[in-house]
């Protein structure tokens, strides 16, 4: 179902440019735009797909990430109400020669553009091709953010940030997670994310229970992160 089939979407919230986008361009991209409601775990990107478009979010959380060949994986970034994904055009940007996969990291209610109407937008229009290309440098920047992170910071630095950025998100100190998906979205391996959590509850850190996770001393976290 399509924008003008019932389903309401104010596309200016997302496209700071849409108020410059021609009458017959605003419906051309409300006429080929279709929303999805997806459960946690749905794959929207990746695993042989060419293309899928632009994804725009609406509510809920999706998860970007690339995979080694020997199968190890690691979160470049979230995805949250507002947010657009370009990656999973790929063929809209020449250039990219990695492949990102896209997941659904809760039920999420998103919107899809078409890649081949996008491209031809970014194409007849220089304001929204400066506007995507502002997206995947803001993009290319947590990428790099993040390479620094895995290069430079210790892992304990790295995981006491990564257990207080997610009692943000889900606001609480107890977060339902394993100690594999940890490990997926950091890039290592399981065994390596369980010590350093064994050595953090002996430290009064955290206490870990059967696939969660509560947070005990937020500012010896927040210490351990400086």
């Amino acid at each position: 179902m399509n924008i003008e089939g019932g389903l309401k979407m104010e596309f200016e919230r997302y496209f700071q440019v849409w108020d410059k986008l021609t009458r017959e361009k605003q419906e051309e991209i409300s006429g080929a735009a279709f929303a999805r409601n997806v459960k946690k775990g749905t794959v929207l990107h990746g695993r042989g797909e060419d293309c899928t478009g632009l994804i725009l979010v609406e509510s809920g959380q999706l998860r970007a990430f690339i995979l080694s060949d020997e199968g190890r994986e690691v979160t470049i970034y979230r995805l949250f109400e507002m947010d657009i994904c370009l990656l999973s055009a790929p063929c809209m940007i020449q250039s990219l020669q990695f492949e990102v996969t896209v997941e659904a990291e809760k039920d999420a209610k998103i919107w899809v553009i078409p890649s081949g109407i996008y491209k031809d937008l970014m194409e007849e229009s220089a304001v929204v091709a400066n506007y995507t290309n502002q997206i995947m440098a803001s993009r290319f920047s947590e990428v790099m953010w993040l390479m620094e992170q895995i290069m430079w910071k210790s892992f304990d630095k790295r995981l006491a940030g990564f257990l207080l950025e997610e009692t943000s998100l889900e606001g609480e100190p107890c977060i339902r997670i394993t100690h594999e998906k940890i490990a997926n979205h950091m890039g290592t391996a399981r065994e390596v994310v369980t010590r350093m959590l064994r050595y953090f509850q002996n430290e009064g850190l955290v206490k870990l229970s059967r696939g969660a996770i509560e947070v005990t001393d937020e500012e010896g976290l927040e210490k351990l992160c400086m």
